[in-house]
C-alpha cells in the first residue's frame, strides 16, 4: 500500500525484517518504535522445549501475508521441521480462542507486550509460555532479531505467571512513510512517537525508543536531524510547513553566510585598491612624462608630443569620478599636473 500511489496510505508499521531488498525504493524510515516480539504459548500440559516439543502439534503461525506467518517460516525452515507439523493460518484473537478452548497446541504471535491478547494468555494459567533456548544463534544468524527476557511473574504477581524467565525473540517495530511525505508532517510523527514510545517498557529503558536505527530501510534526512538535534526551535512559533522550510533555508544559509562574511571583510579594502589605483595609474603616468621631459634636452621627445600628453592626461583626470573620501587624491593629481605643465613649459623656452 505503501508502494501504490493511489492507495492513500504514506505511513506505517513495518516488522523488521519484512521488506525485501527490492520494496526499498520511494521508502524512508523514521526510526523503530518497540520491540515485537515472537510469543509462544502453549498448552500447559505440553512438556519440553525447543523446536522438538513441536513436532506432531497443531500450531497457529499467523494468518497468510501476516509478519507473523513469514518469520516462522523462516525459523521453521532454519531448523529443518517445517514439514512435520501442521501449520495453521490463524490470526491472533482466532489463535488465542483455539488455544483456550484445546482445538490446537500452540501459536505463535508477533506482537507488543500492550496488546491484549498476549496480556490474556501470559496471566491465564491453562497457558503456557515458552522460551527459545537458541535465542542467541538466531540473533547471530537473523541482522533483525533480538533477544529480550519476560520476567518472571510479569503477567500475574499473585499466580506467578510466568513461573521463570523467559527468553524471546524479537524484531523491532519500524516507522515507514514514502519519501514524498512533507517533512513538517514526518516531524509531526516523530514528535508523536517520542510522546507515546519514549516511557519505559518490560522490554526497555525510558527513552530508548524511537530510536535512530534503519533496520530494512534508510532513516529519512528529517530522521537524522530530530535524532541528531531534537524538533526544530521554529516549530514552537511557525505553522508547521513554514518551520520546516525555514529551517531548510537556515541549513542552506550557514554555509553560504560562512562564505559571505570573510567577503564582507575583504570587499571595503578592494573598493580602496581599486579606487586609489585608478587615481595612481594617472600619477604613473605623469611621473613618466616627468622623467621624459627631464631627458629631453639629451634628445628625448618633442616637447609639443609631450604637452598633447599632458593634455590628454589632465583631460582624464578632469572628467574622473571618484567618491568624496578619494577627491583630495584627485585634487592633488590636478596640482601636480599642473607643476609639471608649468615645468615643461619652462623647459620648452629654455630650448627655443
Amino acid at each position: 500500500m505503501l508502494h501504490d500511489p493511489h492507495s492513500g496510505v504514506s505511513v506505517a508499521l513495518i516488522q523488521g525484517g519484512s521488506i525485501g531488498a527490492g520494496q526499498k525504493s520511494g521508502l524512508e524510515s523514521l526510526g523503530t518504535l518497540f520491540y515485537e516480539p515472537m510469543w509462544w504459548f502453549r498448552k500447559r500440559d505440553i512438556q519440553g522445549v525447543g523446536a522438538e516439543s513441536l513436532l506432531g502439534r497443531k500450531i497457529a503461525i499467523g494468518s497468510e501475508g501476516s509478519g507473523t506467518r513469514a518469520l516462522m517460516l523462516e525459523l521453521l525452515k532454519g531448523v529443518g521441521i517445517e514439514k512435520q507439523i501442521e501449520l495453521l493460518p490463524l490470526g491472533p484473537r482466532a489463535a488465542s480462542d483455539k488455544l483456550l478452548a484445546g482445538e490446537i497446541d500452540v501459536a505463535f504471535m508477533m506482537m507488543s507486550w500492550e496488546s491484549p491478547v498476549v496480556r490474556q494468555l501470559i496471566a491465564d494459567e491453562r497457558v503456557g509460555l515458552s522460551g527459545f533456548p537458541r535465542a542467541d544463534a538466531f540473533v547471530a544468524l537473523y541482522p533483525y532479531i533480538n533477544k529480550v527476557v519476560v520476567p518472571r511473574g510479569v503477567g500475574n504477581l499473585t499466580k506467578d505467571q510466568p513461573p521463570n524467565d523467559v527468553t524471546l525473540i524479537a524484531t523491532k517495530a519500524s516507522l515507514v512513510v514514502r519519501d514524498d511525505l512533507h517533512p513538517a508532517l514526518q516531524y509531526l510523527l516523530l514528535g508523536a512517537a517520542a510522546e507515546i514510545h519514549s516511557s519505559q517498557s518490560i522490554f526497555n529503558r525510558t527513552g530508548e525508543f524511537p530510536a535512530a536505527e534503519a533496520i530494512d530501510i534508510p532513516l529519512s534526512n528529517e530522521a537524522q536531524r530530530f535524532y541528531k538535534s531534537g524538533p526544530p526551535l521554529l516549530h514552537d512559533y511557525f505553522p508547521f510547513w513554514m518551520a520546516a522550510l525555514i529551517g531548510k533555508l537556515i541549513i542552506l544559509l550557514i554555509p553560504i553566510l560562512g562564505i559571505l562574511y570573510p567577503m564582507m571583510r575583504f570587499l571595503p579594502r578592494l573598493y580602496d585598491w581599486l579606487m586609489r589605483s585608478k587615481i595612481l595609474r594617472m600619477y604613473g603616468e605623469l611621473r613618466l612624462l616627468e622623467g621624459e621631459m627631464a631627458n629631453a634636452g639629451v634628445g628625448g621627445h618633442h616637447t609639443g608630443e609631450m604637452i598633447a600628453r599632458l593634455d590628454r592626461l589632465e583631460e582624464e583626470a578632469n572628467h574622473a569620478t571618484v567618491p568624496v573620501a578619494y577627491a583630495s587624491m584627485l585634487y592633488s593629481l590636478r596640482d601636480h599636473i599642473a607643476l609639471v605643465r608649468e615645468g615643461l613649459k619652462k623647459h620648452a623656452d629654455k630650448v627655443g
